[in-house]
């Protein structure tokens, strides 16, 4: 048995009459609104003595964009149909199976499930076409109860921190493989499958995985904010989080996920720019461009000191001067920071009584000239010198070898 295309171009309600000359009878499926997944096809004949559930010979089966069709026998499905057109059914043909834009995963699934029975020739005792819809199941809401779990990482400044996000928003999907929704989900319906049956179980199992989904954004880099809107790649982290329940069970998959702006709690948040400000002043650059903004702010404020602004100079002086660094000491170390391997020694200099590291003669805080007759040093390793051979680094760029006295020229 199987269907045999027809090339009988019509279809509708309006050409009704043309099928019934056609055909001593047929099968259609009304058109299907989203909230019914699959229904059973309604049989149309002159004959209306007939049972609903026998497909004779020479049957007509009208197939709609959007659609698939099945025949099941005893509960077994031996058709399978996702083309849109005109078929006639014939048993003395072999089960066909048209796969529309299913592919190639609904005929793997017909090889394992679908059984074939021949009767012996005679008609089977129960037949059914039903009908499911795979047209895209749109404007499925979802929202968290319950925060779910987040990693911020940002590898540029070092920055690892959990936090909580409150999500909600809106996925779709749809049936990819109509064998395995009927078989694992709706069996033989005695009318029609509705999704609203089915809903609630999806979306606590879409929430259960919003987890797994949000993690592989992290592991991306991806921050909170970034996360909103059409998210195609939080689509593929769901579809492949939820592949065991939902397609390799159900024959059901993601489409889209339309994800509001995740709410951070006020704590967290907190959390988040305390982390950025301290990643931010771990870069000595970073750290002393917001000294000298301080200082630039602190210098107005003296100037405009009620007590007179020589009292606001000095109070700017030794608060200086209890702090132990300066602008000038951290832009150093900023060159020193960004200065390639087997450089450092070149930015390191003297040290400064004052506490001020410089490279020149004179220390840029104080004034005060470089000491001379300091012992030199040069690594009784590798043999390298640095540029300022008074002052060497604890280790040695080249080998990794610490100085010691034993390094002294």
């Amino acid at each position: 048995m199987g269907l045999i295309k027809s090339v009988l171009g019509v279809a509708g309600q309006a050409a009704m009459s043309t099928l019934q000359d056609q055909w001593k009878e047929f099968f259609v499926c009304d058109s299907m609104d989203e909230s019914v997944l699959v229904t059973k096809g309604i049989k149309r004949s002159k004959n209306n003595k007939g049972s609903d559930n026998v497909i004779s010979n020479g049957s007509g089966i009208v197939v709609a964009d959007g659609q698939c069709m099945i025949i099941v026998e005893q509960g077994k499905v031996v058709e399978i149909c996702a083309e849109p057109g005109q078929f006639t059914y014939d048993t003395s043909s072999e089960p066909s199976i048209f796969a529309g834009n299913l592919g190639e995963s609904i005929v793997e699934s017909f090889k394992t499930m679908g059984k074939r029975f021949t009767f012996g020739g005679d008609t089977a005792k129960d037949q059914r076409v039903y009908y499911f819809n795979t047209k895209e199941i749109i404007d499925n809401k979802f929202g968290t109860a319950n925060p779910v779990n987040f990693k911020i990482s940002d590898k540029e400044i070092g920055l690892n921190l959990n936090i909580t996000l409150k999500c909600s928003g809106i996925y779709t999907y749809k049936i990819v493989d109509p064998l395995l929704f009927y078989t694992n989900v709706c069996g033989n319906v005695e009318n029609q499958y509705r999704r609203d049956k089915i809903d609630s179980t999806l979306k606590a199992e879409f929430i259960a995985s919003l987890s797994t989904g949000l993690a592989a954004l992290s592991a991306q880099g991806m921050m909170p904010d970034q996360i909103t809107g059409d998210n195609p790649l939080l689509a593929d982290a769901m579809r492949e989080a939820l592949s065991d329940k939902w397609t390799k069970l159900r024959g059901i998959s993601i489409v889209s996920i339309a994800m509001a702006p995740p709410v951070v709690s006020d704590k967290d948040l907190q959390l988040i720019q305390d982390a950025q400000r301290a990643a931010f002043n771990s870069n000595a650059n970073m750290a002393a461009g917001t000294l000298v903004s301080a200082q630039a702010d602190a210098m107005r404020a003296a100037a405009n000191n009620a007590n007179g602004a020589m009292n606001g100079f000095m109070g700017m002086n030794m608060a200086q001067g209890m702090g132990g660094v300066n602008a000038a000491s951290l832009f150093q170390m900023g060159q020193q920071q960004q200065a390639p391997a087997g450089q450092s020694a070149q930015v390191q200099g003297w040290t400064c009584s004052c506490g001020a590291v410089n490279q020149g003669n004179f220390c840029s805080s104080c004034g005060a000239k470089r000491p001379a007759g300091a012992p030199l040093y040069k690594c009784d390793k590798c043999g390298w010198t640095p540029e300022d051979p008074t002052n060497p680094p604890k280790f040695c760029p080249q080998c990794g070898d610490p100085f010691t006295d034993d390094d002294k020229q």
